[in-house]
């Protein structure tokens, strides 16, 4: 084998014991004995190949080196060369740079584990008071804590600041937060101004939801909400699967706090109500009752009411009266306010729950953006249908927030008796109506007197925000918008999401050094080899 030979494996040589010697050095961050042999034997590969060109050089004619140093296939080898290896480089610099400070994500995991969903971006970007997030854990914090506190920084512009301590190297930090040593213990500690919200993921990996209903806690005005007790209402306190315990903490997740109201005894509606909830009474209320809420109404109070199915018979048991009495209607207290829920149950033959065509699911919303965007179904356990009556005061503005979409098949049947048939004489074709929205804007004298405008929601179902069925759909997400835009904040809302499994490999830095190495080694062995066969492809011509 001729000097000429030699150079194109010299080069690949010289190329690759220099790479993996300052490899080496990367990943272990200091010069080992096998680095520094690799890096010497690449240094003395270039040395050799050097003396190789200058000895095939001083081996010709003075004509023929001058020939052969200006000699265009010479330089064009060199430049192609430079090429390569400059483009190659530039490539490597640009896509670091990029990673590292680029704003453009794509996230290819199956959950969008590395993406803030749209609610809490949107959220997110309203922020104007500063947050400090302070998550607790001992030991070398996983991968996915650290991606998920950049990406609050990064979304909200430097507004939301992020630390990640060990308290039990650095105690006197952590007692400034009153918390006790636990090994065990992992929590983010939410703060923001005076308010502060514990959050614990000891048990399970800290989900985004839960970060950001504690953000939203803190930084959000308190509401207080109030729901009318001593009817037979569902209570927000039960647990069971008629109870209302799983809206309750919705609520609180949204910084809204839940009272309970029993008007008989009080006597008045506290000056803190923000939202009187009304929540599915099976008996009457008082004429008393119904004066005061109606007064609350008229000085500007905003109420969620909550309407009971019509009680349904078969043919051979007639109802009594106390049977035709129950889930009252409501309608002394509507009626003022231009709505008449009638006596019927809205059934849907083209899209309900289960077998139960007196379950409507539905999708047909108004255009309200505050209650409706972006949900997707939501159902109904036997709503009644409502009216809009023709006489009421001209400052009243009705719209329709959820109805049936079929025309054809969905009516609001008035035969309590189980015999579903279309009646043209009696019953009221679809699209059916049976939740509606009420405002009424006070005039400028009005306003002079600090009444503020009256907001006012009824649906013909409670059910749909029972535990049992909070869940399904867009249940919750319809119900944190309805006292949402009540309690008149205008953000997004935030509910609990099923629990994604964290399936993430959390590497060291220096396992991530090796992963980058290695990355990079792969192409650049075959860019190598292409390059040793071309130039000996070159030389041999």
């Amino acid at each position: 084998m001729n000097n000429r030979n030699l150079l194109p494996l010299f080069c690949g040589f010289a190329l690759l014991s220099l790479t993996l010697g300052l490899s080496l050095f990367y990943v272990e961050q200091q010069f080992s004995y096998f680095a520094i042999a690799l890096t010497a034997l690449g240094g003395i590969a270039f040395l050799v190949l050097l003396s190789l060109i200058i000895k095939h050089s001083f081996g010709q004619t003075n004509s023929a080196r001058r020939i052969t140093l200006f000699s265009f296939k010479r330089w064009k080898k060199l430049t192609i060369v430079s090429c390569i290896v400059t483009v190659s480089v530039g490539f490597i610099s640009v896509s670091h740079y990029l990673a590292n400070n680029s704003n453009v994500r794509w996230d290819v995991t199956q959950n969008k584990q590395h993406t803030l969903s749209n609610n809490t971006i949107e959220y997110i970007s309203t922020i104007t008071n500063e947050v400090q997030l302070t998550a607790f854990h001992v030991g070398m914090p996983p991968k996915y804590l650290l991606d998920l506190f950049k990406e609050y920084e990064r979304v909200s512009a430097g507004v939301i600041k992020t630390d990640i301590i060990d308290p039990i190297e650095q105690i006197a930090y952590a007692a400034k937060f009153g918390n006790a040593i636990n090994a065990d213990e992992r929590k983010v500690i939410v703060q923001s101004g005076d308010n502060r919200k514990d959050v614990d993921f000891s048990l399970s990996a800290l989900s985004e939801e839960k970060l950001t209903n504690a953000i939203a806690s803190v930084s959000r005005a308190p509401r207080t909400v109030y729901f009318l007790t001593g009817h037979g209402e569902y209570s927000s306190s039960s647990q069971e699967y008629a109870g209302l315990s799983k809206f309750k903490q919705l609520l609180s997740d949204n910084n809204i706090t839940s009272k309970t109201l029993m008007l008989g005894i009080s006597q008045s509606i506290p000056a803190d109500c923000d939202v009187l909830i009304i929540a599915g009474p099976k008996n009457a209320l008082t004429l008393s009752e119904e004066t005061l809420i109606s007064d609350y109404l008229t000085k500007g109070g905003d109420a969620l009411f909550l309407i009971e199915h019509t009680v349904i018979t078969s043919p051979d048991k007639p109802l009594s009266k106390d049977q035709l009495n129950q889930n009252p209607s409501l309608n002394a207290i509507l009626n003022q306010w231009g709505l008449d829920v009638q006596s019927d149950i809205v059934v849907d033959f083209t899209n309900h729950i289960g077998d139960d065509v007196g379950s409507p699911a539905t999708k047909n919303y108004g255009r309200h953006k505050a209650l409706t965007e972006g949900l997707d179904y939501t159902f109904y356990v036997r709503p009644r249908s409502i009216r809009v009556l023709p006489q009421r005061r001209a400052s009243i503005k009705h719209a329709v927030i959820v109805s049936t979409a079929s025309t054809e098949n969905s009516w609001a049947e008035t035969n309590r008796t189980l015999d579903i048939q279309f009646d043209p004489n009696t019953d009221t074709t679809g699209p059916v109506p049976f939740a509606y929205v009420v405002i009424e804007e006070k005039n400028a004298a009005q306003q002079a007197n600090k009444l503020s405008d009256t907001r006012l929601i009824v649906f013909t179902d409670t059910d749909f925000l029972s535990n049992v069925y909070i869940n399904q759909y867009s249940n919750a997400q319809m119900g944190v918008n309805l006292v949402n835009w009540l309690a008149e904040l205008d953000y997004k809302t935030f509910i609990s999401a099923k629990e994604i499994k964290v399936e993430r490999l959390n590497l060291t830095s220096k396992q991530t050094r090796q992963v980058m190495v290695i990355l990079f080694l792969l192409p650049f062995i075959f860019v190598i080899a292409g390059l040793v066969v071309w130039l000996r492809t070159k030389v041999n011509r």
